[in-house]
This record gives C-alpha cells, sequence and structure tokens, in this order.
C-alpha cells in the first residue's frame, strides 16, 4: 500500500503556509476581454505555485454578459471570486467593494481590459517579497496615443497636482501591488467621492517613500467618455 501525503499538508504540519495574493480586478462591460484576461492570468498562477491565489473580479453593474462570464470561469475554477454590485457605481466604488472583500497577504490591482500586462506580476512579488508595501507599475510609453489625447493627460495632472496637497505620480495608475497593512488603511477610508490614485499617493506616506516602479507600454486605449468622466470627477471629488 502506497501512501500519498499532499505538499499543502506537509507545509502545514512543518509550520509553513503559503502566502496568499488576491487579484482584484473591477470590471465594467468587459465581456470580450474577460476570456483572454483569464487566459494571461492563469499561466501567471498556475506559474507562481508557491502561492496560494485568490482573483476577485467585481461586477460594476454591467449591461452585456460579464457577470455571466464571471460565473462560468468561477465554476471550472474555485480561484475566481466575484462580488456583484447592483448597479453601477463606478470604478472606485468597485475597488473599495473590492478592498472590503479580498482576504489575500497583498493585493495586485488591474483593470480587466488587458493594459494592465499580467506578466507584470511576478516583478511586482518580488519586490513585495523583498518587504515593500506598495509595488506601482508606471506607464514608460504611453502607446498609440493622439497628440491631443497626451496634450489632455497633461494638463490634467496639472491641474489636479495644483488642487492637492499630495503628490499625484504622473502615468502611474491603479496598477500595484498592495500589501494587506495597506489595504487595512484604505478600507477606513469611506469617502463617496473617491479618487483611489490620490489615496494610493498619501497612503505610501504612512509607508515607504522610496517605492520600486515596474514600468511597461500602453498597448490598448480607453474611450474618450471614460478619461473625461474620470478626470472631472478627479479633480473636483477628491483633494
Amino acid at each position: 500500500m502506497s501512501l500519498y501525503v499532499h505538499e499543502d499538508m506537509l507545509m502545514v504540519k512543518h509550520g509553513i503556509m503559503k502566502k496568499k495574493v488576491s487579484i482584484l480586478i473591477p470590471t465594467y462591460n468587459e465581456e470580450r476581454s474577460l476570456p483572454f484576461l483569464y487566459d494571461a492570468l492563469i499561466k501567471i498562477v498556475d506559474k507562481l505555485d508557491a502561492y496560494d491565489w485568490e482573483v476577485l473580479f467585481v461586477n460594476d453593474g454591467s449591461s452585456d454578459t460579464s457577470l455571466k462570464q464571471i460565473k462560468l470561469l468561477r465554476q471550472k475554477d474555485e480561484r475566481i471570486c466575484y462580488v456583484d454590485l447592483s448597479r453601477n457605481f463606478g470604478k472606485e466604488a468597485a475597488m473599495l467593494a473590492g478592498f472590503d472583500y479580498v482576504t489575500g497577504d497583498c493585493t495586485i490591482v488591474m483593470d480587466a481590459d488587458l493594459q494592465d500586462p499580467p506578466c507584470l506580476i511576478e516583478s511586482m512579488l518580488y519586490y513585495w517579497e523583498k518587504g515593500y508595501d506598495d509595488v506601482y507599475a508606471k506607464r514608460n510609453d504611453r502607446g498609440a496615443e493622439s497628440f491631443l489625447r497626451r496634450k489632455f493627460t497633461l494638463l490634467f495632472y496639472s491641474i489636479l497636482q495644483r488642487s492637492t496637497r499630495v503628490e499625484i505620480l504622473p502615468n502611474v495608475g491603479d496598477f500595484r501591488l498592495l500589501d494587506k497593512c495597506c489595504i487595512r488603511t484604505l478600507r477606513g477610508l469611506r469617502e463617496s467621492e473617491r479618487y483611489t490614485k490620490g489615496m494610493f499617493a498619501w497612503n505610501e506616506k504612512t509607508t515607504i517613500r522610496d517605492l520600486p516602479v515596474v514600468k511597461y507600454r500602453v498597448t490598448e486605449m480607453t474611450g474618450w467618455s471614460d478619461i473625461l468622466r474620470g478626470a472631472f470627477s478627479s479633480c473636483w471629488g477628491w483633494q
């Protein structure tokens, strides 16, 4: 008779527990990108099997089949979890809902449209293991943006920086890794008019100043309506 002992059981017996990594993905009408996103993520998750994983989608009132697709992913992969909001509250509220429900030792926040390359997750975890609580990704090339789009982005950051006492880093979005201590802090910030990028910058003051940067190039563009809506909400809704 042969006796097989699961590796996880041996780790528990010897007091060695795997660290858990959560991936938080706010989702709004992303039915076309979800299959490609899952395929890209699962390659990283399966490769980095030294960690336990949780992929939390927050469905922000999608009007397409996004929720249906997430449920199908859950049926074939128990690492997939989801929160379904009753209507579209916006990305900022969706991220807050995700902060409330993630259970990992660290959380990686990323978009569902593949603008944030999943291949950078391994680099983020490398810096986290070195003791950094906040590892952010910075665009070093804005891709195929038009001249007008680039000028608008520069103007937006200029106005935003003049309206706040906290330094907001240009070309840095929501794509980042946050230790659970940062997540606990963000959970406590319950503003209804949120600008999470500003909260990230404020939170850095309480953790570590010299943060590692993982750089990447944007290959997909967001629509102008989303950009304008986010810009006006950010400048006048958070200081």
